[in-house]
Order: structure tokens, then sequence, then C-alpha cells
């Protein structure tokens, strides 16, 4: 057998008498009335020692269950030990039932059993002690006493320390959980309901123009099939992200500042006419955060194309340098939008994105007429990080 077959083997075995504390604490006892029986001084004591031996040990069986009340038994039965005047080693088990009420029970109870053996103590020290010895017989006891209580609190301490572990790590983990369902609400939330409108609208042209111009019609039907086949990807890059095995994943990378352009094209196509202007490279700015100008200007002008009416334009403004990017979309649409102050689960999706790179965005109407939408992401990590906490 090798020795990680040994340490395998033991592991095993240790995990099955975790599962079962009785029969663990049934050895103990067992193991503590074999060690204390001594060179034949409680078989050749007669019947009676054999059951005070088996008094003192036996409730052992039950120590975590009951800690107080096998503690009260052993030293009931330590009592009358003492006033039968048999002086027996399993008196040992008072030190196993103090340690179990460290370990298992309160510190009112731990200190009320820990004063009940002091007395013992006491007693016992003055009548079975060797003349003049007393007080070295006493202290050194009491010791023992006091360890075995502390052994069982630095225990119950330590249990309670892995417990609240475990907690933060559940926590961790629920709070990692809830982020990354935040985190695919927004995206699905931005695939979904831009690629809807943009077919919704694109649906309705090619309804209108079916009867006069049906080359149109058709033009417009493609782009249907066109806008559905890239939320499909979208979403099937969404998903990559959980599941790293998705096949079509690779296949999908994260649309970013070189997607823009698509973008506006298919806004002029679903009715609402978009100027593009990028200024400076994207090249170094990281992928996620070209992600989020990519979906602050996807959602920025679903919403102008839902909420406006028809003929109004849009203009999308990307400026690039090496500290941030600040991007801004603006219409002239004159149709009522929702107040800032009750922001709809677009906006708060722009904001959540925005503050991961410690940016601010601003949403609201212009004084001339339209709206804005106007963000700052900083990409410095250090201050970004700061943003996000």
């Amino acid at each position: 057998m090798t020795w990680g077959d040994t340490r395998r083997w033991a592991s095993g075995i240790g995990a099955w008498f975790a599962g079962r504390p009785l029969v663990l604490d049934a050895l103990l006892a067992a193991l503590l009335f074999l060690v204390t029986l001594g060179p034949g001084q409680v078989v050749q004591g007669g019947p009676g020692i054999v059951v005070l031996q088996t008094a003192l040990v036996l409730p052992l069986v039950w120590r975590r269950r009951a800690p107080l009340a096998v503690f009260g038994v052993i030293a009931a039965a330590a009592f009358v030990q003492w006033l039968t005047g048999v002086q027996l080693p399993a008196d040992a088990a008072l030190l196993v039932a103090l340690y179990t009420l460290g370990a298992h029970s309160t510190w009112r109870r731990m200190l009320t059993a820990g004063a009940v053996l002091g007395i013992g103590i006491l007693m016992a020290s003055a009548r079975w002690a060797p003349e003049g010895l007393f007080p070295l017989t006493a202290v050194a006891s009491v010791a023992m006493a006091a360890a075995a209580a502390l052994m069982g609190t630095a225990m119950a301490d330590r249990r309670a320390y892995v417990a609240s572990l475990e907690r933060d790590r559940d926590q961790r983990a629920r709070l990692a959980v809830a982020e990354e369902r935040a985190h695919m609400a927004r995206e699905m939330h931005d695939i979904v309901t831009h690629n809807l409108s943009v077919m919704v609208a694109l649906a309705d042209s090619a309804i209108y123009v079916l009867p006069g111009s049906p080359d149109r019609a058709a033009a417009a039907v493609e782009q249907i099939s066109g806008t559905g086949r890239q939320a499909l990807a979208e979403m099937r890059r969404s998903l990559g992200v959980l599941r790293p095995g998705e096949p079509g994943a690779p296949r999908h990378p994260m649309p970013g500042v070189a997607q823009l352009p698509a973008l506006v094209d298919r806004m002029r196509a679903a009715g609402l006419p978009t100027r593009l202007e990028v200024a400076g490279d994207p090249t170094p700015v990281p992928a996620a955060a070209q992600l989020t100008v990519y979906r602050l200007a996807q959602e920025a002008l679903t919403n102008a194309l839902k909420h406006t009416s028809p003929g109004t334009t849009a203009e999308v403004r990307v400026h690039i340098s090496a500290e941030a990017v600040a991007v801004e979309v603006t219409d002239d649409g004159r149709a009522a939008r929702a107040a800032v102050g009750s922001p709809g689960q677009g906006i708060i999706g722009m904001h959540e994105r925005v503050a991961v790179f410690g940016g601010t965005l601003r949403a609201g109407p212009v004084s001339v007429g339209g709206w804005r939408v106007s963000a700052r992401l900083d990409l410095d990590p250090g201050r970004a990080r700061e943003g996000a906490a």
C-alpha cells in the first residue's frame, strides 16, 4: 500500500467517524475504561467497584448530546466514590466531561461545572493527598481541570470561527451569483430590447412600403433577418461567458468601438438617421470598456428609436484618450421621456456599467429640445477600482 493509499484510507475512516459521533464517543469511553482498570485493582475490588468504574466512564458515550447531564451523572458517581473511600483513576472522566462542556455548552454552564469540580478536587485532595502534599495535589488537580476547560472553550471558539468563515464564503458566493445575475440581466436587456426594437421598426417599415415598393420591403425583411442573427450571436457570446465550453462563444467576440458603425447602420435602417464620430485610437482600450461604450450607445439609440417621433436624428460621439473614454449620444426628438428621478432599467443598467470604471453618467433633456446621454469611463485601473468600491 502506497502512502497516498494510506492517506485516503485514513481520510475515509476519519470521515466515517465524523458522521457517527456516538460511535466515536463509545470507543472513547471503552478506551478510558480499559486504561483506568489498573493492575487488577478494579476487578479485584469486587462487583461494586466495577459498577462504580462503569458509572464514571459510561456516560461519556452521550457527552455531546447532553454535556451538562453527563457531567452531573459523572460528578454524582465521583461523590459516591468519595463517600465509599474508593480512589479510582477513572476520575479522569470528569476532565473529559468538563472539556465537553467548554466545547459544546455555554460559558455559564461550564463555569458552574468547573466550580463543582473544584470543590470535588479539594475534597478528594483532603482525603487522599499524601501527608504534607495537600496544597501541591490540589493546585495540580485544579490546573488540570482549568486546562481541560480552556481547551474546550478554545475548541468552541475555533468551531465558531470556522462557521463564520463558512458563512462568509457562502455570502460571497451569493453575492457573486447576484452580481452575475445582474450582469446577465443588463446584457439580456440591452441585447433583446435593442434588437427587438430595430426588428419591430423594420417590420413596420416593410409593411408600409410593401404595396408601392416591394424591393424596399424585401430589403427591410432581409435586415430583420440580419438583426435576428446578430441578436442570436450576441446571446451566444453572453452565454459563452457563463459557459466557457459554449462552442459558439469564440466565434462571437464582445462588441466594441469597432462595431459602432454597424450599430449606426442598423439604426439608420430602422428609421433613426444617426451620425457617428470617433476620435482617438480604440486599440489600447480594454475589451470590457469597449463593451460598455457599445452598450451605452446601443441603449441610448434604442431609447431614441422607441420614444421619439419620426424625423428624429441622433448623433454618437466617442472621444478616446490615454486616461478615459468619453461617450455622448444626443437626439433632437421632442417626445416625452421618463423622468431622470425615476429611471427605467436601461438607465439603471447604464449607471451600473459606468460605475465599474469609476466613471460618471448623465442622462436628461437638452434645453433646445431632445435628449442627451453622456458618460466618462476612467481607464486608470486604480481610480476605476476606487469608483467601483
